[in-house]
C-alpha cells in the first residue's frame, strides 16, 4: 500500500502540477492525501481547487482553510483568494474533515495506522517542529495511537522517529521554508513483510519563472512581496 501526502499548496497551482506528475511518476500509489491550507497565500487558488476537484484525493482541512470558511481575521489577499473561489469554494473548505486514517489491509490495530493531519492531532495551528523536546511533543501528541503521524503546517520537511510512533511532516507544496525551494511530498508505504510504514521524503524542482509571471499577471495584492517571499524560502 502507497500513500502520497502533500500540504500547503496555498494558491500555487503551477507547483502543484509539477508535484503530482512526480506523484504519477511513482507506481502504483492507492491514495493521494492533501493536508491542508490548499487555497490561501498564492496567485490562483480557483486553479487549485479544480485541480483538486479532478482528483480522487482525500483532503484535510488546515488553518488557513478554515480561517477563509469562518471569516476570521480577513487579509486584503484572503478578499482575492474568496473573491476567486467564491461561496461554492468556502463551502469546500468549510465541509473538510480534521483529519484522515489509513489502516494497513492486514491489521485492525490504531498503532499500524497512518494518522494525516494538518499541524498536530489535536488542532490546526500549534507546530510539531523538528526539535520539539518530550514535553512539547507530550503536549502536541499526546497519547495518539498511530504508527506514522503525517502534516505539514511548518513548512519545513522532517522524518522523526519516536519510541512507537513517526512523524513526517511534508512541507509543502507551494511555498517551502526550509532554505529549499523545492516542493516536497511525502511517499507512506506499507510493508506487510516488516509490518510498519517505511516514510521518504520526495523534492521537486520549483516552477519558479513561471510562477513569477502568473503572480504579476494574477491581480493577487503586493505581487513584488509575494515573489520576494517565494523566493526567500524561508520564515
Amino acid at each position: 500500500m502507497k500513500i502520497a501526502v502533500l500540504s500547503d499548496i496555498h494558491g500555487f497551482s503551477l507547483a502543484f502540477d509539477r508535484v503530482l506528475d512526480d506523484i504519477r511518476s511513482v507506481p502504483d500509489i492507492d491514495q493521494i492525501v492533501i493536508a491542508g491550507d490548499i487555497c490561501q497565500g498564492g496567485p490562483d487558488p480557483k486553479g487549485v481547487l479544480d485541480r483538486i476537484g479532478a482528483l480522487d484525493a482525500v483532503v484535510v482541512q488546515g488553518n488557513t482553510d478554515r480561517d477563509l470558511a469562518e471569516n476570521v481575521d480577513i487579509t486584503n489577499t484572503d478578499r482575492f483568494t474568496i473573491e476567486q473561489i467564491g461561496n461554492e469554494g468556502l463551502a469546500y473548505l468549510r465541509s473538510l474533515p480534521f483529519s484522515h486514517r489509513v489502516t494497513p489491509p492486514d491489521s485492525d490495530d490504531p498503532w499500524d495506522e497512518l494518522l494525516v493531519v494538518h499541524a498536530n492531532p489535536f488542532d490546526q495551528d500549534r507546530h510539531i517542529r523538528p526539535d520539539a523536546g518530550e514535553h512539547e511533543l507530550h503536549e502536541l501528541i499526546g497519547d495518539t495511537e498511530a504508527a506514522v503521524i503525517a502534516f505539514g503546517h511548518l513548512h519545513i520537511a522532517y522524518i522523526r522517529d519516536l519510541e512507537r510512533t513517526t512523524l513526517v511532516d511534508v512541507s509543502a507544496v507551494g511555498n517551502p521554508k526550509d532554505g529549499d525551494l523545492r516542493s516536497k511530498w511525502g511517499l507512506i508505504e506499507w510493508s506487510p513483510q516488516r509490518r510498519r510504514w517505511i516514510s521518504t521524503l520526495h523534492y521537486v524542482d520549483y516552477p519558479l519563472e513561471e510562477t513569477v509571471v502568473q503572480i504579476r499577471e494574477s491581480g493577487i495584492p503586493n505581487p513584488e512581496k509575494k515573489i520576494e517571499t517565494l523566493k526567500k524560502a524561508s520564515y
